[in-house]
Order: structure tokens, then sequence, then C-alpha cells
């Protein structure tokens, strides 16, 4: 996974992200779509994420992976 500078995840655009209103969860390829994922769950399991946030971004990141 390619890590995102700060210039570079600027540039980015909304669809890119799971959470697009928040620019949370970049998931722009595989690798950071399985990241997210991971991270996702992590947070929500802190109680950082909601449980429907959670759900945003596992089928964002699955329709990356292509497990649609």
């Amino acid at each position: 996974m390619s890590t995102l500078t700060n210039d570079d995840r600027k540039s980015l655009s909304k669809k890119d992200f799971a959470l697009p209103d928040q620019k949370r969860f970049p998931v722009e390829d595989k690798a950071h779509a399985r990241n997210a994922k991971a991270r996702a769950a992590q947070s929500e399991k802190a109680g950082n994420l909601s449980k429907s946030d959670h759900a945003k971004v596992d089928a964002k990141a699955d329709k990356v992976l292509g497990k649609d």
C-alpha cells in the first residue's frame, strides 16, 4: 500500500473516500480498501465510529475489492 502524503490526500476526490463528507477512510485502490475495512472495525470497537458508518465503509470498500 502506498503512503498518502497530505497533498496526495487533499488531491483525492470525495468519491475516493468511504465516508466522503468527513474525508475518512480513503479507498482509491484495493490495498487502501482492505485497510479501510480493518480500521473501520477498530474504530467501531473503540466507540469512534457508528455501526451505520462502519457498514458504509464496508460497502464502499467491497465495491473497490469487487465483492459486490
